[in-house]
């Protein structure tokens, strides 16, 4: 399978809104306490959407072949929330959602592989992430993409564990 990103406009942050409500009730049918959130999302995580909307950090990811949109994700040129400020440079991994009809089938790994691969040719030394610490799989998912944890981070909402993978 072949993928592109798409930029996100404002226009469909409707979409981006309904993505993630649909990621949240797959999550909470696996028992997983995460990103429940987005099942009715407060005004903070809201304007955190229309914020990233604003400045070209959301991308639809489409299959290329069949011409289908099959997930979204945000791709950060500096994270202040998660991350604070660094010094060396990195692209930010965040909302990578991939519809439930594709799951199993690689997908994750291949945005991933992409995402790092544009962020060396940005000259970038690092691809970072954060993943709820309340979602083991996810956190070894990403542990076994290569991702190395490298702290922690509390928000109102949940505490984050930070991934980085140097590239």
């Amino acid at each position: 399978m072949t993928i592109n990103f798409t930029p996100i406009t404002i226009e469909d942050k409707a979409t981006v809104l309904r993505l993630f409500k649909e990621a949240a009730e797959k999550i909470d049918k696996k028992g997983v306490d995460h990103w429940q959130y987005w099942k009715n999302p407060p005004a903070e995580k809201v304007k955190w959407v229309e914020e990233g909307l604003k400045n070209d950090e959301f991308f639809f990811i489409h299959d290329v072949q069949n011409n289908d949109t099959i997930g979204m994700v945000r791709i950060l040129k500096e994270d202040l929330l998660y991350w604070g400020k660094q010094v060396k440079k990195a692209k930010y991994v965040h909302s990578l959602v991939i519809k439930e009809n594709y799951n199993g089938k690689g997908i994750g790994t291949k945005v991933l592989k992409e995402i790092a691969q544009q962020a060396k040719n940005d000259s970038c030394e690092y691809l970072r992430l954060d993943a709820d610490a309340k979602n083991p799989k996810l956190c070894n998912y990403y542990e076994k993409q290569g991702f190395k944890k490298v702290g922690t981070k509390q928000l109102p909402l949940s505490t984050y564990n930070l991934y980085e993978m140097e590239l």
